[in-house]
């Protein structure tokens, strides 16, 4: 099972729609598959209007595959780790500036430019020359558009998820819908009570969060290992701290940007981390399988 499949499942083993939904509201859920996992969107409102933007959500998740995937040959990122440079790109632009604030906020623990280091260690090849290539200060943007440094390439695999979710949000609001659960790898709500599920890889369902508005975003470095380490990789080598980190704030971008680096922070550095980027709950479960919330 790859690692956004298992995020996606462990999240929403328990979503429900929430009570405070009208009772003369008509309800209807579309599922597909965007960036490597399952997805889904619930949404309530005037019937006509339900069934036209849930009919439009695959072409506007296209228009995401076909700027983040890495699987697409001719996504804007994928021609960006070909050719090294990229023109301008109003969605790739507005992620690349959510990336660097999350790389601030996170002393540099999340750093996009790992994506050779991932590719070594799936390869089980030498990782030394693919970490010589990490380093987000090389990455340069300005008008003229994006380039990397000669060999970087980039992933957003801890990113695209939630902008993704929170575009799909932002269209459904713009649309006046005010009851919706989006979950495109992370969630975010319009209303709510929506009840959800955390779960972690190696100890199973751990309790629920209820979201009202909002977004949460789960990271678990053991959905997926590479070789005897995780999935998730620090630009400076160092091991995961948490089984399993989830971040809830106003932003699936941002929660989902932190909780990737945030399985690498220890509890002092979590609190500053919280307050610094006004989240709403950070909640960590240990190797060990005891969870507690910041």
């Amino acid at each position: 099972m790859n690692r956004r499949r298992f995020l996606a499942l462990s999240a929403s083993f328990s979503a429900l729609m929430g009570s405070h939904a009208s009772a003369s509201a008509y309800s209807d859920r579309w599922d597909g598959v965007a960036l490597g996992a399952d997805v889904s969107v619930t949404l309530s409102g005037p019937r006509p209007a339900v069934r036209e933007m849930l009919a439009d959500l695959p072409q506007m998740l296209d228009r995401i595959e076909e700027t983040f995937s890495l699987y697409r040959p001719t996504s804007a990122l994928m021609r960006l780790n070909t050719e090294g440079a990229l023109p301008p790109n109003a969605d790739f632009d507005a992620i690349l500036g959510r990336a660097a604030q999350a790389h601030r906020l996170t002393g540099g623990l999340f750093d996009p430019t790992i994506q050779p280091l991932w590719q070594a260690l799936a390869n089980s090849e030498d990782p030394g020359p693919a970490r010589a290539l990490i380093g987000w200060d090389r990455v340069r943007r300005g008008p003229a558009g994006t380039r990397l440094a000669p060999g970087q390439q980039l992933t957003f695999n801890g990113i695209a998820q939630g902008f993704a979710t929170d575009l799909v949000r932002r269209q459904l609001a713009a649309r006046g819908f005010t009851h919706a659960l989006v979950n495109l790898g992370e969630y975010a709500a319009l209303g709510g009570p929506f009840r959800l599920g955390l779960s972690d890889p190696a100890h199973g369902p751990m309790g629920q969060r209820t979201l009202t508005g909002g977004a949460i975003a789960t990271s678990s470095p053991g959905a997926l290992h590479l070789g005897d380490t995780g999935h998730i990789l620090s630009p400076d080598g160092r091991p995961a701290l948490w089984s399993t980190v989830s971040i809830e704030g106003p932003s699936a971008t941002l929660a989902d940007a932190l909780s990737t680096a945030a399985v690498f922070l220890p509890r002092p550095e979590l609190a500053r981390l919280k307050t610094e980027a006004r989240l709403t709950r950070i909640t960590v479960i240990s190797p060990d399988g005891d969870l507690s919330t910041l």
